[in-house]
């Protein structure tokens, strides 16, 4: 392996740990959880969940995370909305459910259900 190869792999893995960890003051559990805004649940390991919490890290939504391996009423209520199954990510906005959705497709609910969430920022 070369020295370049080398650091992408320390770069990579470093990214793996920090996106699987939550954000300060956004870890919650289901029962504290505001849902009256966005609120999204995700377990360790997941590359969709950390797809979407990564590309969430650069907007200024406000919202709630809730690790379904944590927490059985979180991924109870999780299967309630994913066909029995613990999919993941799965976010609610304003109560509303969506079962692995895009940054887009989130973005796009907050501003029907909760744009107050969005501070203002057209870009969430």
């Amino acid at each position: 392996m070369s020295p370049g190869q080398l650091i992408v792999l320390i770069i990579a893995i470093v990214l793996v740990i920090i996106t699987n960890l939550p954000r300060r003051g956004r870890s919650t559990s289901y029962k504290d959880a505001d849902h009256t805004g966005v609120v999204i649940y995700w377990r360790p390991g997941c590359t969709f969940c950390m797809r979407l919490r990564t590309r969430l890290r650069f907007t200024r939504l406000r919202y709630h995370e809730v690790n379904i391996w944590r927490d059985p009423d979180a991924a109870a209520f999780v299967r309630s909305v994913a066909n029995e199954n613990e999919t993941v990510p799965t976010v609610t906005v304003a109560g509303k459910a969506m079962v692995n959705p895009s940054k887009q497709q989130l973005l796009e609910a907050v501003t029907t259900y909760a744009p107050h969430l969005t501070s203002g920022d057209p870009d969430g």
